[in-house]
């Protein structure tokens, strides 16, 4: 398992392995190409990602490390593509002392970018001057110092570290929280969102004010802390939680307010790490533990559940349902592999392997724009992007190769569903693409927050095709 963060004294870093996404460099075309997780860095060097790489990449900070974090739907438009980009976000802390803990509920605007060609013009239309090149790049670092990203906070105290945090799907004000003191708390964040949604510029200070707020319900009747948390994407209110005593509880809106079962789900022979609810069957949901095992539940069932499997040798720590093939659902793991697997194969589920990452996964997730592509961290410190419709093409390689005025050979063994690595956070633990922006992912580790947008995901990723989306309520 996974799922704690060391805790940092101040959000003040060091330099990590990679350059710092929010102080990027310009990089030239590399002589040779860095296996990430394999080739270590001398004493003295330091990594520089390439801007043709990505479309937008910056990172940010809401005071101490966070866990856990969430996108909160807003009202901008289901699917937009075009810059500047504005999102909201939800994200709860794990402060050296717990009554410094809150949670963060964030507006990130101003976010502006630009389309950049798969491969640059220099490397395929001839000779360009160097000095050219070069003062085209400070151009463009001038450009964006000007016009940096607006990240405005807001701050809820909440007592004890957030060990997950989640935004319901279809009131995207009411999150839930798992903390480490053993409650699970629902809030209602809307005049918080709503002051963001209004504000202007940040009023000096507003940042370091810690408000006051009573939860909408608090439950105490978890054994022990837990980390599985998730809303049902069909039945609105609908909640599931699970801790460390392998318990799941099942959360039922009222009204005015949410009964949960005090008699638990038991089906598991260790600690329940994550839940995930179907994306089409409102009485279905997912559950993965380190016990190795994937449980279906169906909510009428309590004795057991619908279908067991075994999805791996070592801790299960994360799952994700896939919303667009909802046959599929993949996980992640503590010896670094992941899986996907196809749930209409009930005798042997496993559909697909992977063992790239050489540490424990913290976190995985489909792409809501494309159902083949899906993210993974790992605390090997890597953000990988995969394309499991990918497959291996010789000559296709021979001829990209042929027009690269540099070559750049990639090592043999990486696997060809690979389609991007993103490097330069410490300790990785969680990402989520945004369901409303195609091909922006944002991440959180102990040293803060990327926002990232990979120039080469544009293509597989469809501007307009996103018909299930249903408009967020304010």
């Amino acid at each position: 398992m996974v799922r704690t963060v060391r805790k940092a004294k101040s959000k003040k870093t060091k330099k990590v392995e990679a350059s710092s996404s929010s102080n990027p460099a310009v990089a030239s075309g590399p002589a040779k190409v860095w296996q990430p997780g394999v080739d270590e860095l001398e004493d003295g060097e330091e990594l520089q990602f390439d801007p043709e790489a990505y479309n937008y990449l910056r990172g940010f900070s809401i005071g101490w490390s966070c866990l856990s974090f969430d996108v909160v739907r807003d009202q901008l438009g289901l699917v937009r593509s075009e810059f500047p980009h504005t999102f909201y976000g939800v994200a709860g802390t794990q402060a050296e002392k717990a009554p410094w803990n809150y949670i963060g509920i964030f507006k990130l605007s101003n976010i502006s970018g630009k389309k950049r060609e798969p491969i640059p013009a220099s490397a395929v239309d001839g000779d360009t001057e160097v000095d050219s090149d070069s003062s085209s790049d400070e151009e463009d670092e001038e450009i964006n110092e000007d016009t940096k990203p607006v990240l405005h906070l807001k701050k809820v105290a909440h007592a004890g570290g957030v060990n997950r945090i989640r935004s319901m799907t279809q009131k995207p004000h009411v999150c839930a929280t798992w903390g480490d003191t053993g409650h699970v708390q629902v809030w209602d964040l809307s005049s918080f969102l709503n002051s963001l949604a209004e504000s202007g510029a940040p009023a000096p200070k507003e940042d370091d004010i810690i408000h006051r707020h009573l939860p909408l319900k608090v439950f105490s009747g978890h054994k022990d802390e837990g980390y599985a948390l998730d809303w049902s994407p069909i039945v609105t209110g609908r909640l599931v939680s699970g801790d460390c005593k392998k318990c799941i509880h099942l959360w039922e809106p009222t009204p005015t307010n949410w009964n949960v079962d005090a008699n638990p789900y038991v089906g598991h022979s260790a600690s329940v790490e994550d839940l995930q609810w179907s994306p089409t069957e409102a009485d279905i949901f997912a559950s993965c533990s380190v016990d190795g095992t994937i449980a279906i539940w169906d909510v009428r069932e309590k004795n057991k559940p619908r279908m067991s499997f075994k999805a791996h040798e070592t801790d299960v720590n994360v799952i994700s349902w896939n919303r667009l093939a909802s046959c599929m659902i993949a996980s992640g793991c503590d010896d670094g592999s992941f899986s996907v697997h196809d749930l209409r194969q009930i005798q042997d589920p496993l559909a697909a392997h992977f063992k790239y990452h050489k540490k424990a996964i913290t976190s995985i997730e489909w792409s809501p724009h494309e159902a083949s592509s899906l993210a993974v961290t790992s605390e090997d410190h890597q953000l990988t992007i995969w394309d499991l419709s990918l497959e291996r093409d010789a000559e296709e390689e021979a001829e990209f190769r042929a027009k690269m005025k540099e070559q750049a050979n990639a090592p043999e063994d990486l696997p060809p569903q690979l389609l991007f690595v993103h490097q330069g956070q410490r300790d990785l633990k969680e990402l989520h693409w945004h369901p409303q922006i195609p091909s922006m992912i944002i991440s959180t580790a102990i040293d803060g927050f990327n926002v990232l947008m990979p120039s080469n995901i544009d293509t597989t990723i469809p501007g307009n095709t996103d018909a299930t989306m249903a408009s967020a309520e304010p």
